[in-house]
């Protein structure tokens, strides 16, 4: 199904919901553009361009990179893009939020509701080949010999990020950041949220819910 008209969407929901499946789902399904804030801004900061210094700068410094900074980054991408988009990772304040309503309507917010237990059970599980990025899961995707990748036979690693004690915080900090982002759309009426453990279980509800707004 491809898009008749302009829509544009965001997905949010905390890191190991199911964002980037449930992304490249609904951009193939509905023919949406897909902007990844993340995949953003670590492509500017290893092109070295005049924002990504500035990121790289306020990162080494243990900063948080301002969020006029991240408007900026992401709206002058969006500029490229005069068709239906989907945004992800993007906007996490109030104040992003804001910036991304000045320039754009956007038409709805997906939120992914998924249980923190869960969640920690799914990063922790995750273990990566870090030289090609292959990431297997301990639960439903395992390696054909624990603790080795397929193809090269060398040993995986367990990411900072996916440690129990680094994925408790992240969950927290996201919690803090984004529920007033939540309740900022749930006062104009554009947020719908999807609740669930599985990504396969959410997802034909997320559909059934684009196919009737985009019929």
């Amino acid at each position: 199904m491809v898009v008749q008209r302009i829509f544009r969407a965001v997905v949010m929901g905390p890191p190991g919901s199911g964002k980037g499946t449930v992304s490249s789902r609904i951009t193939k399904t509905f023919g949406l553009q897909h902007l990844s804030s993340g995949d953003l801004l670590r492509a500017n900061i290893e092109s070295k361009t005049e924002l990504g210094l500035l990121m790289r700068s306020c990162i080494d410094n243990g900063q948080l990179v301002p969020d006029d900074v991240i408007s900026r980054l992401i709206l002058s991408d969006l500029r490229r893009m005069e068709t239906s988009w989907l945004l992800d990772g993007f906007p996490r304040t109030v104040s992003q939020a804001e910036a991304l309503d000045g320039a754009y309507s956007v038409d709805t917010i997906i939120n992914l509701d998924v249980p923190f237990q869960t969640i920690k059970e799914r990063l922790t599980s995750r273990w990566t080949h870090l030289p090609s990025g292959r990431v297997y899961n301990t639960d439903f995707n395992p390696p054909k010999v624990t603790g080795l990748d397929d193809v090269t036979g060398e040993p995986l690693v367990q990411r900072d990020d996916d440690t129990p004690e680094t994925v408790t915080r992240r969950l927290k900090a996201y919690q803090t950041q984004t529920e007033p982002v939540l309740e900022y759309y749930r006062s104009k009426g554009i947020l719908v949220i999807f609740s669930g453990t599985e990504t396969n279980k959410i997802w034909p509800h997320v559909q059934a819910f684009l196919s009737r707004k985009l019929s």
